[in-house]
């Protein structure tokens, strides 16, 4: 919560009542600051367009930046067209460059609103861009929305689950244990229930699924599966949220990532672009990063095409 001093206390993620914030105004709360942020950022994400509005006109300056970026790049960011519209009719540049050189108002040409902006002459998505969100818009669609908390995942282009099986030298799991695990997987012991995973033939590749546990992104499983090719593993951790690693060709080459989370400044403009388009999905940037093209959400939830159990061995020493 806000310190009193800044007329903004008791206001917490809720920034849509307009005549509140309004009053707060008028008797002296500051249009800049809110415990340490700008009002006007968290209007934009948590805020309504009369909110904003209001917010908006009394600032300084309507493109000022927190965390590197304008207001109108997080109502963009957050899906918030009416905010972001807002925001642009009290003079915010929604061609302004950001992240990875992207300007929310070309991001958001990638987006579910491409028509909320004019679009000045000569700003398009390139066709690269272009059939990356069109596949987003696929591909989140096919998968639909869960709850994977608790599923690890591994994601592997160019190998069917044939090919996976043979990689983690995995052998098929007994028909009375998958059953035991499918009814209560938490209820059993997690040193036998670790080593159960599924696998599955996908457009693109393969997935090895876990859906209780975090097996399928140990470091031993993804090289092995990551031989010649890639991979992108998924730990979405109930505790401390969506944990990615990447491995190639053997190699681990990014660890600790936060798939599904938003665009970070020192992004390339493929990952920025990324970031936007699966942004609270992670199994779908999972997928996409490995260019994995699913139908539906099988490969994840079950059942796989193969219930197998891995080898006892030490996955987390390289």
């Amino acid at each position: 919560m806000a310190a009193a001093s800044d007329g903004w206390a008791g206001m917490g993620w809720d920034w849509t009542d307009a005549d509140d914030i309004r009053r707060r105004l008028d008797q002296g709360a500051d249009p800049e600051n809110w415990n340490g942020s700008r009002p006007l950022h968290r209007a934009a994400v948590f805020g309504s367009p009369e909110a904003v509005t209001e917010l908006a006109r009394r600032v300084a300056d309507v493109d000022a930046l927190e965390n590197g970026v304008t207001a109108l790049w997080e109502a963009v960011l957050s899906r918030k067209p009416a905010n972001a519209r807002a925001l642009a009719a009290a003079g915010a540049d929604p061609w302004r460059p950001s992240h990875g050189g992207w300007s929310p108002g070309r991001l958001n040409l990638a987006g579910p609103t491409p028509e909320l902006f004019p679009v000045p002459e000569g700003v398009s998505l390139s066709d690269t861009e272009r059939a990356a969100a069109q596949e987003a818009h696929r591909l989140t669609t096919a998968l639909g929305e869960f709850d994977y908390d608790g599923t690890g995942l591994a994601c592997v282009a160019g190998i069917d689950e044939a090919e996976a099986v043979r990689r983690l030298q995995a052998t098929p799991a007994r028909g009375e244990l998958i059953d035991e695990l499918l009814e209560d997987p938490y209820a059993y012991d997690m040193d036998e229930s670790l080593q159960i995973v599924g696998v599955t033939s996908v457009p693109g590749g393969c997935v090895v699924t876990q859906p209780w546990g975090y097996a399928p992104q140990m470091p031993g499983v993804l090289t092995r599966l990551s031989a010649d090719t890639l991979c992108y593993g998924l730990y979405a951790n109930p505790k401390s949220g969506n944990q990615g690693s990447i491995a190639r060709n053997g190699v681990i080459e990014g660890s600790d990532l936060h798939p599904g989370g938003g665009p970070d400044e020192t992004d390339t403009s493929p990952e920025v672009l990324a970031s936007y388009l699966y942004q609270y999905n992670a199994v779908a940037y999972a997928c996409a990063f490995a260019g994995l093209r699913l139908t539906g959400r099988r490969a994840v939830t079950g059942p796989p095409d193969a219930w197998v159990e891995l080898p006892r061995r030490d996955y987390w020493s390289l």
